[in-house]
């Protein structure tokens, strides 16, 4: 066996953590720590200590597991010292003021420790009350994403006293403290700190699982728009048809492209087609630009026509996109291929069903008495 090479708990003594901790935050980014599979064990060398040094000091840094995996994700693994600062100072500039995981917990169980129920909206209230966070600072989200950071950590932080049974819920989105969160309020401070620690380190299965979906659908949209760029133009024509047509605009037919003008296909909105949409569409890997969406708006207006979607499989420049925003006399749609490719998904052009999972929940109404 090569000596270099070493065990799960030889690598989590090396970045300074106890065999458990490292355990946890190793099954974790299992999918982004290099390692070598010797038989059925699993072995890690100098590069693998690397990583989860870069792991450690984001964690150090008050990024949550979640935060972490979405930017290896988003922006792949540090390199360098230099690329861990970077991420750390962009982390704090749009999270810096919002509480951390770590620091909500007490004043979660603190709000609640009168032994009454709750609902997790007046819990939210109070802890907004508590920060004295503004309404910016609530409802700010990640970047690239709908989801307030603020609220995102509240959930994370039910979902932890819950699973360690500090919290109960005793009715949809009600919580009520235990003797165990009681006991843990008035338990010695290291202690407190030592279990907050482990706490946040918890991460909710279901979280999991949304994250992992949307990774799969990435993959699957890029998938999809090289596969299009691949087929021949007139397979392209047929599928921005043949998707639009499941939208439910209408009945459509494809042109041709003998005397079209730069017309690829036309939706019927009604049945009489008193009113059409015309399409064009661009197997392209560099950018469409205004010309050519110019270009697109005079084939309308020879058409008499004032509605359009152009479709390519690149991307538009935002020449272009102000072009189209600006148009008075008529509304030419713009469609990227990555939203091509989401929208094919959404409406299962050229996708199948792999697999289907369904997530189910308790309902307290069944338990109630009539």
């Amino acid at each position: 066996m090569d000596n270099s090479l070493m065990p799960k708990v030889k690598l989590s003594e090396s970045v300074g953590w106890s065999e458990s901790g490292g355990r946890r935050w190793i099954n974790v980014f299992k999918d982004y720590i290099p390692h070598v599979k010797i038989g059925s064990s699993v072995r890690y060398n100098n590069e693998s200590v690397t990583v989860l040094r870069m792991i450690k000091k984001l964690s150090e840094s008050g990024l949550t597991q979640k935060e972490i995996l979405k930017v290896f994700h988003d922006k792949g693994i540090p390199k360098t010292n230099e690329d861990l600062d970077s991420i750390v100072k962009s982390f704090y500039m749009s999270t810096g003021d919002i509480p951390p995981q770590r620091e909500i917990m007490l004043p979660f169980l603190k709000i609640i420790s009168d032994g009454k129920t709750y609902t997790a909206n007046h819990i939210t209230k109070e802890l907004t009350k508590f920060f004295n966070l503004t309404e910016e600072q609530r409802t700010r989200s990640y970047e690239n994403s709908k989801d307030s950071i603020f609220i995102t950590r509240i959930r994370q932080v039910r979902y932890s006293l819950k699973n360690s049974n500090y919290i109960d819920e005793v009715s949809q989105s009600t919580y009520q403290i235990t003797k165990e969160g009681l006991i843990l309020l008035n338990d010695d401070r290291s202690e407190v700190q030592d279990e907050i620690e482990e706490m946040e380190e918890v991460v909710d299965p279901f979280d999991v699982i949304v994250d992992k979906v949307d990774e799969i659908r990435k993959d699957l949209a890029k998938a999809i728009i090289q596969k299009v760029k691949q087929t021949h133009w007139r397979k392209l024509e047929h599928i921005i048809v043949e998707l639009l047509m499941a939208m439910g605009y209408g009945d459509g037919k494809i042109t041709g492209k003998t005397n079209d003008g730069g017309i690829d296909g036309i939706i019927k909105e009604d049945k009489l087609g008193l009113d059409n949409i015309y399409l064009q569409a661009k197997r392209w890997d560099n950018a469409v630009g205004r010309e050519l969406v110019q270009s697109f708006s005079g084939a309308l207006d020879d058409m008499g026509a004032k509605k359009g979607v152009f479709i390519t499989t690149s991307y538009f420049t935002k020449h272009a996109i102000e072009y189209a925003e600006r148009l008075q006399s008529k509304k030419i749609v713009l469609i990227n291929g990555v939203t091509l490719a989401n929208l094919m998904i959404d409406y299962n052009i050229g996708v199948t069903l792999k697999e289907k999972f369904i997530v189910k929940k308790i309902d307290f109404s069944y338990f109630e008495e009539d």
